[in-house]
Order: structure tokens, then sequence, then C-alpha cells
């Protein structure tokens, strides 16, 4: 049972781990409006010393860092700088879908001589002409899971559960176990390319994990690996993943086929608040996708609604800095929110999505993020959030910020991916979006 009064917390943290995901939402949450105290959200267009935000060029040079730092001290940990060697071998290249599309593999070592690594499995239009646009994200239990194409490799990778899981490990029976997440014939057909990893490749979902995947280049001698042997702004998993992220965008701006300038970061979930990160910190990433992310990504944490940081930091304390342990329970006191988080990624396009059942996550709380992040798209003379109140379910808004809520249950769906390959073709046509961010859209 969840009450904080009765329940220590290592104890509530082991009982939540082994259950089913419904079974990890506290009964003390709350989903009652009414219950939703008064709060105030930090101004993102104001300077930690009260000086207002007046011009684009003063939020690129000055505020933008200065954003990106208490994100990095106060939640998500310092992540460190990516090793300047990474090899990367190419495993297989053929065509599949029924020779709609090209499959390719390739291992990402992050570093010569150091055995860390990770796979990506790409799938690119067959017959595409020209380089082609490419969304970017990790996947829950091992690459075979995204299609039943026997051609893609078996994760040996650990794994926490799910079909086809047996002691951790995955076995034939996973494969297209998550394409329903993954509808991958649809993306190509579209024109883009989909490129995806295993998060467990880069960091395994468990707790004490700091001597595995891409921690093992940057633990430090003597370390335990444990949770609470961080230092207190030290990075977490959701920080790997994103650095995870922005290692796959190392290896496609490598690739002919990849237009490097229009790739999309998603992801669903705690991949939602990956993505989210990654988005915020390497503007390579043209345009962002958060899918039903929820507290610690999208979602107001001042709201006290569904999900709270308390539940991210007991039962799940390896995923941010051990600085964010101090706003359990006290979200008010956080020096930032979500539509700040969210505001780092203007100028480049940002869609937020919900679903209708998925209280947990916070659906309005979603919706006012990114309306919080609209006075940072003003700023750069865009359009910003197209609306100031919460449109009806399936009623989708396709401005610079995007939003929409889904009818249904926590996942990503084929209803979600056309929108946002919708959304993407109106946005990412005309001059690229990368790198550098240094001027407003026309």
């Amino acid at each position: 049972m969840w009450h904080r009064k009765i329940v220590p917390h290592r104890l509530l943290a082991l009982v939540v781990s082994v259950v089913a995901p419904m079974a990890s939402q506290p009964p003390d949450a709350n989903y009652d409006e009414s219950k939703v105290p008064a709060y105030r959200l930090p101004d993102p267009l104001q300077f930690e010393n009260g000086r207002p935000v007046t011009t684009w060029r003063m939020w690129i040079e000055k505020r933008r860092p200065e954003l990106l730092k208490v994100f990095e001290t106060n939640v998500y940990g310092h992540s460190p700088a990516p090793p300047s060697d990474p090899v990367y071998t190419l495993i297989s290249d053929d065509l599949a879908l029924n020779g709609t599309a090209r499959r390719k593999q390739v291992k990402v070592q992050f570093s010569r001589g150091n055995p860390a690594s990770m796979t990506i499995l790409l799938y690119l239009p067959a017959h595409a002409e020209g380089r082609v646009p490419v969304f970017v994200g990790l996947n829950f239990q091992g690459n075979q899971t995204v299609q039943s194409d026997p051609g893609i490799l078996l994760s040996t990778a650990w794994v926490d559960s799910g079909p086809g899981v047996v002691n951790h490990r995955s076995t034939e029976a996973s494969r297209g176990s998550e394409s329903s997440s993954w509808p991958v014939p649809l993306i190509v057909s579209s024109g883009y390319a989909v490129a995806t990893v295993y998060d467990g490749d880069i960091a395994p979902d468990h707790a004490n994990n700091e001597k595995e995947g891409a921690f093992a280049l940057f633990a430090k001698p003597g370390s335990p690996g444990t949770d609470d042997a961080r230092a207190p702004d030290e990075w977490g998993t959701i920080a790997a993943w994103a650095w995870g992220l922005s290692r796959i965008a190392d290896y496609l701006e490598t690739d002919a086929a990849i237009d490097k300038f229009r790739m999309i970061v998603i992801g669903h979930s705690r991949l939602g608040k990956a993505a989210l990160w990654a988005g915020a910190q390497d503007t390579r990433f043209a345009a962002v996708i958060s899918n039903d992310s929820g507290e610690g990504g999208a979602a107001i944490a001042r709201r006290k609604f569904g999900e709270r940081t308390t539940h991210l930091n007991i039962v799940f304390p390896h995923w941010y800095a051990r600085n964010y342990r101090k706003y359990n329970d006290k979200e008010e006191d956080l020096p930032i929110d979500s539509n700040e988080l969210l505001s780092l990624i203007a100028p480049r396009p940002l869609y937020v999505a919900s679903a209708s059942e998925d209280l947990w996550a916070d659906p309005k709380g979603e919706f006012l993020g990114a309306l919080g992040a609209d006075p940072v798209y003003r700023l750069f003379g865009g359009d910003g959030l197209a609306v100031k109140e919460m449109p009806a379910i399936e009623q989708p808004v396709f401005s610079t910020i995007g939003y929409h809520l889904r009818r249904g249950k926590h996942a990503i769906t084929e209803y979600d991916w056309t929108q946002y390959l919708t959304w993407a073709s109106m946005h990412l046509r005309g001059e690229p979006l990368g790198i550098p961010v240094a001027a407003p859209r026309k």
C-alpha cells in the first residue's frame, strides 16, 4: 500500500517495482481538478535576477543557457561530453517490408577500446529520391519488438519484463510485440525514416545501474555504482537516455540517406521525458515530440495531479539527479517547471500529446505546459500554440507547438503517429531548422 506515513520508502520502491503499471499509481494520487492547488508558473522570459527577456537574441545567447544549467543542476544532472572516438559498424543493409523499405542495423561502440555499445535499427523508404527526414526514438524492450521481422537482431541485453521475456532476457517470442507502437509501414510510406535503439543498451531501467551501459564509460574508480553514491547533480538514467539519443544523431549525420537537418526526436512515457531533455539540449533535432510524458516531462509539476515528483524519485531513484529529491511533495519550491523545459525547444517545432484516460500523466497539465511555452515561441515571431483552451478529444492542433488529446489509455498508437506525420510535413518544409539555432524562423 502507498502511504508515505506508514510505508518506508525503500520498501515502497520494492513493492511498486514488481507489480503491474496500474498498481504503481498510489491510491492517494489526486485526480480531482478541484484539489489542484493555486500556483504560479515560473516565467521563462525572466532571468534569475528578475530582468526581462525582450528579444530572441537575449533568449538564445543568455536565458536559454541559464535555464539549461538550472535543469541540469536540479532535475536531470550534468551529462558528460561524448567520447571523441565512436566506432560505427554496419551489421546489415537489406530490403524489408515486402520491398518497400530498407532495413539497416548499425552497431555504435561509444568509444574505441570500451565495449559499451548500442545497436541502431533504421528503416528507410526503399525508393526515396535524395535524403529523407527521420524520426529518432528509443524503444522499451529491444529492437526485435518493433517489428516481427526475423532479420532484426534479437537483443541480448537485460530486459525488465514483457511479452517473450524470460529471466530478464528476450526470446524469439518477443518479436513484434511492440509493433502497434511503431507503425513502420505507415512511417516509411509517408517518406520518413525511423531510427530506434533499445533504451537498455544505453542504460538499463533499474536502480543502481551506474556501472552499466553508457554509465560504464564514465564510472568513477572505486564507486559502488549505486544511486545514492552519485553526486547530487550527477546524471541519472533519463539524462543517459537523452545522451544516447544524441549519439544516434551523431551516427545519422554520417548516413548519406538521412537528411541531418530534419531529425525529429520522439518518445513515449518515460522515453518521452528523455526525448524532451534530448531536444532541449541538442538543437540538431529539428523537431521534438512528447507522447504522454507526464510528470518530469510535459506536465506542470505544480499542479500536483496524478504522478508526482515523490513517486518518480522513490520508485525510480535512478531516473533523475539526486538533487531532484529535494522537491518531493514540494513541487512549488522547484526553480523551474515544464513550461520552461518546453520553452528550451523554441523556436523549433514541438508537439505534445496526451490520452483522455491517462490521468496519471495529467493531460491538462501537459497541455498547460505547452501553453506556458507559447510566449517564448512568440518572441521569435512564430505562432506558438494556436489555441488557449484545451481542445476536445481528437481535435488536433497543428501550429508550431502542436497538441492533441487522443481517446484512450496510456500508449502511443497509429492515431498518434498519423498526427505527427501530418504535423511534421507541415513544419519541416523550407529552410532547415537544425544547428545552429541562430535566428527567428521566417
